[in-house]
């Protein structure tokens, strides 16, 4: 990833005026702007999937699901006598239940999304466990379900928000395994999930090494 201009440091409002006129995505974090990497093959497929299956059980209900082109703000409101501090985030796909929240007046930033799905790959799976759902669960208060897909394996990592604020892991694994997110009423079969994804054996290339 690497930064758009010279510049090292920019507002947040530098940050979305800039990222208005681009065609391409970065993401922003604290007074830094980040290129964003194109996806694999396999993250588009599972991509698809999600929002494909999302989106025909939500019909008829009142949420919504957006996949990959909508900012998110995990931040505080900014303020112009502070130093840049913020997050903006385009998850790969979320959902909001109910009235859409929205930064300002161009509603293109939004600011309450319940749940929110992340396709891992290699350059972003830590800082996605990391720092990226601190500033999920610190700065939005109504997401309730945070998921983690793994391309190279039909693995699924479930947080959910409970009642007292405290996040609780569940892990699903194997593509006979389902999905239940209780906030928007909605399961997801792993099999549906990973359908059409071709996985490749972690060992493929030693075992391919090795002398006969």
């Amino acid at each position: 990833m690497a930064t758009p201009q010279s510049r090292i440091y920019f507002t947040e409002e530098e940050y979305l005026a800039i990222e208005r006129a681009s065609e391409e995505r970065h993401e922003y974090i604290d007074g830094r702007i980040f290129a964003m990497a194109g996806e694999s093959d396999q993250h588009g497929e599972i991509c698809v999937n999600l929002i494909g299956h999302l989106f025909a059980q939500l019909s008829g209900k009142p949420c919504r699901a957006r996949a990959q082109h909508t900012k998110v703000r995990s931040g505080p409101e900014p303020k112009p006598s502070q130093s840049p501090e913020g997050f903006y985030s385009y998850p790969d796909v979320l959902v909001v239940r109910g009235e859409r929240k929205f930064h300002d007046k161009y509603r293109d930033v939004l600011l309450n999304p319940y749940v929110i799905i992340e396709v891992l790959s290699k350059s972003t799976e830590a800082f996605d466990h990391g720092e990226k759902f601190r500033r999920y669960r610190t700065w939005l208060p109504n997401l309730t379900d945070y998921i983690l897909v793994l391309q190279d394996n039909p693995v699924i990592e479930h947080y959910r928000r409970q009642s007292n604020g405290e996040w609780v892991l569940a892990t699903l694994d194997g593509l006979d395994a389902a999905l239940r997110i209780e906030s928007i009423g909605c399961s997801l079969k792993l099999s549906d999930v990973y359908d059409g994804v071709q996985f490749h054996p972690q060992n493929a290339s030693i075992e391919n090494d090795l002398p006969a």
